[in-house]
This record gives structure tokens, sequence and C-alpha cells, in this order.
């Protein structure tokens, strides 16, 4: 199962890879430049929303993940 970790690295990878600046993902999403940084610094984690907002910013798809049901 992914945890919440792992989304966040993938999405703090995918932002250190994007072709735009954080300045511009910062106007793009109405997430703080400031928020950003720290973010991708390691020095703060994201709310789903803000999470969502930089994804699609980048092209990117938040889907829940489907649980198996007890007893399977």
């Amino acid at each position: 199962m992914i945890g919440k970790r792992d989304i966040q690295e993938q999405l703090r990878q995918a932002i250190l890879r994007a072709d735009v600046t954080r300045y511009r993902l910062a106007q793009l999403t109405g997430v703080a430049e400031a928020v950003l940084s720290r973010f991708v610094n390691g020095k703060r984690t994201l709310t789903l929303d803000t999470a969502a907002k930089l994804a699609t910013a980048l092209g990117l798809e938040l889907r829940p993940l489907r649980r198996a049901r007890k007893g399977r």
C-alpha cells in the first residue's frame, strides 16, 4: 500500500523535475512559494487539498486506493 510519505515524495520529485519555477507553480496553484520551498526541502508536509492543487498543476492525478475487503 502506498503511504502518505510515498505520495509526498513522489510529488516532491515531480516538483523538482518540473519545467516550471516554484514562483510560477505558486502562481498557478495559489500555494505560497514559501510553502512550496519548505515542502521541497522536507521541512513541512502538505494537506490533501494543497497536494491536489500541485498535482493538477503538474499534470498528475491523485486517486484513492481501492482497499481489499476483509476476508479476501
